[in-house]
């Protein structure tokens, strides 16, 4: 039987993160997130990670340590990321107060976001960010656009 193009598991479009220690990175995921971990395979010196599997919710994640020799760097090396993670849960709220009780450091406050989510945003200790939201109101683009003009204004920007 050929192998299938998609493996199972896995959509269209996975992140992949580089992480300092993708080990431990693993442990707090599995705290913060409820994530699941899935293949290891360890560096060619047997040590670190090379390749990692997680999930979170219906969702793969890879992960693989940082290696400056293969121009993979972490977002600490970098300081800091262009990238942001982005979760659709059940109940955003109960799943951002566990990532910041695990150790995550809160970017955004939940709250009622003007395009219908409620929505946080958190900085995991490893500098990945991940926004945490469930949705709750379906909008037309011109109600989201009202919205924002007012949260713009009352931001004074």
């Amino acid at each position: 039987m050929p192998a299938k193009p998609i493996p199972e598991g896995f959509s269209t479009v996975s992140a992949f993160l580089i992480q300092e220690d993708s080990l431990r990175a693993m442990d707090f995921y599995q705290k913060a997130f409820g994530a699941e971990a899935g293949m290891h395979m360890p560096g060619p010196d047997g040590k670190g990670t090379m390749h990692m599997e997680m999930r979170i919710g219906d969702s793969t994640i890879m992960m693989t340590d940082e290696n400056p020799q293969w121009n993979c760097r972490s977002p600490k090396s970098l300081g800091g990321s262009p990238v942001s993670m982005h979760l659709y849960v059940k109940d955003a709220d109960a799943l951002f107060n566990r990532a910041v009780a695990a150790g995550c450091e809160v970017e955004f406050p939940i709250s009622d976001a003007f395009w219908g989510d409620r929505y946080g945003k958190v900085r995991d200790p490893f500098g990945h960010a991940w926004g945490i939201a469930t949705h709750k109101e379906d909008l037309t683009l011109e109600q989201i656009g009202q919205r924002a003009a007012e949260f713009f204004k009352n931001m004074n920007c």
